[in-house]
């Protein structure tokens, strides 16, 4: 089976976070958002190939899961303009054939993906506002009727989480490029659900198959929201670090064993990442990513990039790698 994973957007919501990285490299709970994703999965060894759509620091991905991953068969595709989702596996298709899974990385879910045996899978979950999200909606014997982007007046409330899964990826394929050959575009791009409507429309028979646990990765609040979830959920480790002597942490927290905690307070829901030196300072609810300085400050609900200095500051913070703040905290 072959794993494709498009990711080629710049992450605008995570800015300033995504000018210096893509946005599957911003760290969640000790690792990166791409990092989850793979290790989510019940076997990358199951996967012939696993083909990343990249495109603004592309290298950067294929970097890290080079170091990481380095058993994965992973091969690299560029998207250099950003025509949709449909245009990012159209340029993929060379020895895309047979079996696939196709996911977005913007987001995590726990399902078991055993059992692939209906013609296409879509992984869904069960929203209160169904207006946010693109749809499945259901026909009347349980089969996926069709795909509906961010509809006013919704008559599901199955929202689709980025996975999907057809036996035959050529069929989906051939879809997009009737799609591309039509113009189906929105807003300038074209769209997955375009071409699995496609699909729908010519009787093949999709399972919407719903997840239980589903965490978006796509906008700051978004980020700290997962975080807490994981740390909740197996991803602290505080019996495995200490600190020096007038430090505590409260749990759960995330805690690289090279990060140095100094007459700080860290936790709960924090998570520190490797070569930080903390001084002086309480964190929670916030995540801070490698080689960052903070001094005699109070933060919480807060995104520090890599290489940041931070001190004298009280409140919120949201800033990107390589920054300095300085306050009168």
């Amino acid at each position: 089976m072959k794993l494709v994973l498009p990711m080629a957007g710049y992450g605008t919501r995570l800015r300033p976070h995504t000018w210096s990285k893509p946005k599957p490299l911003v760290s969640v709970a000790g690792k990166p958002v791409l990092a989850h994703f793979l290790d989510s999965l019940d076997s990358l060894a199951d996967f012939e190939e696993a083909v990343f759509i990249v495109g603004y620091l592309g290298e950067q991905v294929e970097q890290y899961v080079g170091e990481h991953y380095p058993r994965l068969k992973a091969r690299y595709v560029v998207q250099p303009e950003l025509s949709g989702q449909s245009h990012a596996l159209w340029l993929a298709r060379d020895g895309l054939r047979g079996p696939a899974l196709i996911g977005f990385v913007d987001s995590w879910i726990e399902s078991d993906f055993s059992g692939l045996d209906a013609e296409g899978i879509i992984w869904v979950k069960e929203v209160e506002d169904p207006r946010r999200f693109g749809l499945v909606e259901l026909g009347q014997d349980g089969w996926v009727r069709r795909l509906i982007e961010k509809p006013q007046d919704p008559q599901s409330n199955l929202a689709v989480v980025g996975f999907y899964y057809f036996p035959q990826i050529e069929k989906l394929l051939e879809a997009i490029e009737r799609q591309m050959a039509g113009g189906g575009m929105l807003k300038g791009e074209f769209y997955l659900a375009d071409a699995i409507n496609l699909l729908l429309e010519g009787g093949l028979r999709v399972e919407a198959r719903p997840v239980e646990i589903w965490q978006d990765f796509g906008t700051p609040e978004a980020v700290l929201a997962a975080n807490r979830y994981l740390l909740d959920h197996g991803h602290a480790n505080l019996q495995d670090v200490s600190v020096e002597a007038g430090s505590r942490l409260g749990p759960p927290v995330y805690l690289d064993p090279s990060a140095v905690i100094r007459q700080s307070v860290i936790g709960p829901y924090a998570s520190i990442g490797p070569g930080c030196v903390i001084e002086g300072s309480e964190i929670r609810d916030s995540i801070v990513e490698a080689d960052t300085h903070i001094i005699g400050s109070t933060l919480t609900a807060s995104l520090i990039g890599r290489a940041a200095r931070v001190t004298g500051v009280v409140g919120s913070l949201n800033i990107g790698d390589s920054s300095e703040i300085r306050g009168d905290g």
